[in-house]
């Protein structure tokens, strides 16, 4: 699944996860903060705001839950791996805690700065809180992604979901209870003009639901999107994930009368009809949400003990240091996932830490760990040779980082889909074999003959070994060391390397890198930007190098891979093919990811695609932890059981000693009336 949100670099140890990205610079409220720090991710920006959803995971093959639903029956929930256990009627997740205070404020930091509350275009910065996939905390999706089970979700928007046996459409109900915050009825309508709309606006969108033909009415509160294909069992299930906006509000003229135009960034506060509501703001420095009191699914099952807090203030500080400041003074950042080894094993000393002020816990990660790497832009002719990238990958000496400046914490990542079943290792199987022979002559030869391994450090004389080899590889790719310097021979020009960033600690991850690299006199340097730039840059693809953690991967992978990996995708700006990929064996393989007509194929494709991905040497992999480091004041409070598939949600939290609501009844107010939130 996939989750919209312009990684950072990394900073301390790793660059912020998608995870921490998620939950303080999206802050959605529909997902749970699934603690995980993989590799980049320990050690990378921090912000501690609620986390994004992912959008809809492929399916492997219909569960026994869904045969109903594969003929016509209608269903309240969809899952992709196995039947969920929480029978249609469930009143609420087994781990929150129904009777949750509610009130209190929830204080967290983002780190840059914001310019827009528009999240679904590619221009402008939008405030934390707001997301371009998963609604964020102002909208809600037509199902929702569940907390508690992998790729399971439940009814939201739409009360039930059922589609034919063959896969060709898919058709909801909506939930007659469902409203906007100005109190008028989300309608078919509503769901037509969003999907329309979001399309044409992103490509993540675009990509996501390319094989989307039509999205019609069928009935009074029945909408059916028809698909140009049969048996992709993924489609009906990721419509689910659509973000649902207020047509009438969108179409409508702001309070000085100026038609509202959704293809630009706004300042003017937008019509929602998620748990919360914008309430104050500063633009660029910061945001309070606060919480919608007559929230129409309040008692929906995935919403009972959670969204607790009464509000939920963002402040905006320009970097991860002074993030971390605040977060040791208290009352501006009220938890953290922790993404400095150092931090982790120094830096908790401060009065309140020694006090049990602040209270630290390592979470086991279940979870499927994306990659995190020193991601390589392909687009460049100096990256267009595998012979290059293999070379630079050699060159990596991921064991000294870890001993000097991670003490120890770490483990190589060396798979897209690390943690998991998804993972390619040893030799392909037989079942992998069926997808990989086709493309045999267009994919490396090592795919069917060596397992892929990783440069390791740790073994007697492998430094020489490897500077030896890695020479070896510039040599046949056209470089020669001249006066201690790389030159390409072609040009007579040093091989030179920027690697960007957009704060001052991402040096701790870069920096080393680039000593790696002089070793064999290749020129490499560390850019730091300020994170607006950062952000333009990396939706333009201007970069050589960047350190970061891709977007979340799920048990599941299907039409979000297109978005990562495909050729299409390669130079749509806003898209999440960083590295500029365009290869037609990985497109292929993607294909077969997302018609894997059951489980076994499924995870066979997909580890086709990881072997093929990672003998071509896209990206030079970094490291991941298996675990998450959770940090948070002894304010807040939380179920004593935790989300089996998530780890931590932390909106089933609550304020210690809250009692009243302290929500607000959504009213649409003006901009001009709203105050300014107090950092």
């Amino acid at each position: 699944m996939a989750i919209n949100s312009c990684k950072r670099p990394p900073t301390a140890d790793y660059p912020e996860t998608d995870l921490t990205v998620l939950l303080r610079l999206l802050g959605s409220l529909t997902a749970t903060i699934i603690l995980a720090a993989p590799a980049s991710a320990q050690e990378a920006p921090t912000a501690s705001a609620p986390q994004t959803p992912a959008a809809a995971t492929p399916a492997a093959g219909p569960t026994d839950a869904q045969e109903a639903v594969t003929q016509g029956e209608w269903s309240e929930s969809i899952s992709l791996i196995k039947p969920s256990r929480y029978p249609a009627d469930f009143k609420h997740y087994d781990y929150v805690n129904p009777d949750a205070p509610k009130g209190g404020t929830l204080h967290s930091v983002a780190i840059g700065s914001f310019d827009s509350f528009n999240p679904f275009i590619v221009r402008g910065t939008p405030a934390a809180g707001l997301a371009n996939f998963g609604g964020g905390l102002l909208y809600d999706t037509l199902m929702d992604q569940s907390t508690d089970e992998p790729s399971t979700s439940h009814a939201m928007i739409a009360e039930a979901v059922r589609y034919p046996s063959d896969y060709s459409s898919v058709t909801y109900r909506l939930d007659p209870k469902a409203r906007w915050h100005d109190g008028q009825p989300i309608t078919v309508e509503d769901v037509i003009w969003s999907f329309q709309t979001l399309i044409k606006l992103h490509p993540q969108w675009a990509t996501y639901y390319q094989n989307v033909t039509a999205a019609t009415q069928t009935g009074e509160r029945e909408i059916t999107f028809t698909f140009n294909q049969k048996n992709n069992r993924e489609l009906p299930n990721i419509m689910g994930d659509l973000t649902i906006l207020p047509k009438h509000w969108w179409e409508g003229t702001d309070s000085k009368g100026k038609k509202r135009d959704i293809t630009q960034p706004t300042s003017e506060l937008p019509l929602g009809s998620g748990p919360y509501k914008i309430s104050a703001f500063r633009i660029g420095d910061a945001i309070t949400w606060e919480r919608v009191a007559d929230y129409w699914a309040k008692d929906k099952p995935a919403r009972v003990g959670r969204y607790n807090f009464g509000s939920i203030d963002y402040v905006y500080f320009r970097d991860s240091n002074a993030a971390w400041e605040a977060f040791k003074k208290g009352g501006l950042d009220d938890y953290r996932l922790e993404n400095s080894a150092r931090r982790w094993a120094e830096g908790y000393d401060f009065p309140a830490a020694k006090n049990g002020s602040v209270i630290r816990k390592e979470v086991e990660n279940h979870d499927v760990v994306s990659m995190q790497a020193y991601v390589l832009n392909n687009r460049l002719p100096k990256f267009s040779d595998i012979r290059v990238r293999k070379a630079l990958t050699l060159l990596y000496n991921f064991e000294e980082m870890n001993r000097t400046l991670f003490f120890g914490y770490y483990r190589r990542v060396a798979s897209y889909f690390e943690n998991s079943e998804l993972a390619a290792k040893d030799l392909p199987s037989p079942k992998e074999l069926e997808y990989l022979e086709p493309l045999r002559g267009k994919v490396p030869e090592e795919v069917f003959t060596k397992p892929f391994t990783l440069p390791d450090y740790s073994q007697p004389n492998a430094d020489r070994a490897y500077l030896r080899e890695a020479f070896d590889l510039l040599k046949q790719a056209g470089y020669e060391s001249r006066g201690g310097r790389m030159v390409d021979t072609r040009t007579g020009q040093p091989f030179t390397i920027e690697l960007l960033g957009d704060d001052p600690s991402d040096d701790r991850v870069l920096g080393p890198f680039v000593r790696h690299l002089g070793r064999l006199g290749i020129q490499a340097n560390v850019r730091i930007v300020d994170s607006n730039q950062y952000i333009e840059r990396m939706r333009n693809f201007d970069f050589e190098v960047v350190a970061m953690k891709y977007y979340p991967q799920s048990l599941s992978p299907g039409n979000e891979q297109r978005d990562f990996w495909s050729s299409a995708a390669a130079d749509a700006p806003g898209s999440r093919n960083y590295a500029g990929l365009k290869n037609p064996a990985v497109d292929q393989l993607i294909d077969n990811i997302i018609h894997a007509p059951d489980r076994d194929s499924l995870v066979a494709a997909t580890r086709a695609l990881d072997r093929v991905m990672l003998w071509n040497y896209v990206v030079v992999p970094q490291w991941y932890l298996g675990k998450s480091w959770l940090a948070y004041w002894n304010t807040l409070d939380m179920p004593a059981k935790a989300p089996e598939s998530s780890g931590v949600d932390i909106f089933s939290w609550w304020v210690k000693g809250a009692s009243a609501p302290a929500a607000s009844t959504a009213t649409p107010q003006p901009a001009a009336a709203q105050a300014p939130a107090q950092p």
